[in-house]
């Protein structure tokens, strides 16, 4: 274990802040399943010590980051200023928002857009009709990219070394009896939706949920997000999702691009 963490010390840049990745890592330990974590749980979540814990929980409760009754410790929301200031330098969810609440009105279903990090992707702009799944989706909300429409929109348009590299270390849980778990299966999912323009998602990432999205290019082409409607699966067969809900959507797509080509 030590030698493992050596060789990644070691692979890391001379500018590495080694204390504002333990810094992070103790503000990332807390989550919507755990909300409140003592000392020790931080501890444990992290892999520091109780006393790296402590000094790095005492110094984010004087930033305001961090509350505590003295057993205990919660985010604040202040925290939220760390994420927002990231959105707010985006124009891509306020030039989404007018065109996702059209498509959703069209559809009568939610609509989001997504931008990929890492293996996951991650909510930028949403607008919710009705609950549909069993976790709560807002902005900042994260899934795994390979088992979403939206990551699957995005992944599908990636350079070949980079999708290659992807398909080669992802890891490919059974989210659901549904989810594709190979990466054989994966690829030729992608290649389907690179070929078609849209990627469909049937309830691989919660049972009873389908989902279907299309790429975002900027104004030089590249994708650089995605947007989707996601249905319940009482709303009809595959087929009338495609019928009803992939039209609207490509629609939206094309005025979202062009009003991000207008920016430029």
């Amino acid at each position: 274990m030590q030698g493992e963490a050596m060789t990644e010390q070691e692979s890391r840049s001379g500018e590495f802040v080694q204390s504002l990745d333990r810094g992070l890592a103790v503000i990332r330990a807390f989550g919507a399943e755990r909300p409140s974590l003592t000392l020790s749980d931080v501890a444990r979540v992290t892999g520091l010590s109780r006393a790296s814990a402590r000094r790095f929980l005492h110094t984010l409760v004087e930033l305001g980051y961090v509350r505590t009754d003295g057993r205990e410790f919660a985010l604040r929301p202040a925290v939220l200023d760390l994420g927002y200031a990231y959105l707010s330098s985006l124009t891509l969810p306020d030039v989404a928002a007018p065109h996702l609440e059209q498509l959703s009105r069209e559809v009568g279903e939610s609509s989001s857009v997504a931008v990929l990090d890492g293996a996951d992707i991650v909510y930028v702009a949403r607008v919710a009709t009705h609950r549909i799944m069993s976790a709560a989706i807002r902005v900042g909300t994260r899934f795994p990219a390979f088992a979403t429409s939206m990551g699957r929109a995005i992944l599908a348009h990636v350079p070949g070394d980079e999708r290659d590299a992807f398909l080669a270390g992802a890891e490919l849980p059974a989210l659901t009896a549904h989810t594709v778990t190979t990466p054989a299966a994966l690829r030729a999912e992608l290649d389907r939706a690179r070929e078609q323009g849209w990627a469909l998602v049937d309830q691989e990432l919660e049972e009873g949920l389908r989902s279907v999205a299309a790429p975002l290019h900027d104004a030089r082409g590249d994708v650089v997000a995605a947007v989707n409607v996601s249905a319940p699966v009482r709303r009809g067969d595959v087929a009338e999702i495609r019928d009803d809900i992939v039209p609207p959507l490509l629609a939206a797509a094309k005025r979202i691009e062009d009003d991000l080509a207008r920016l430029r």
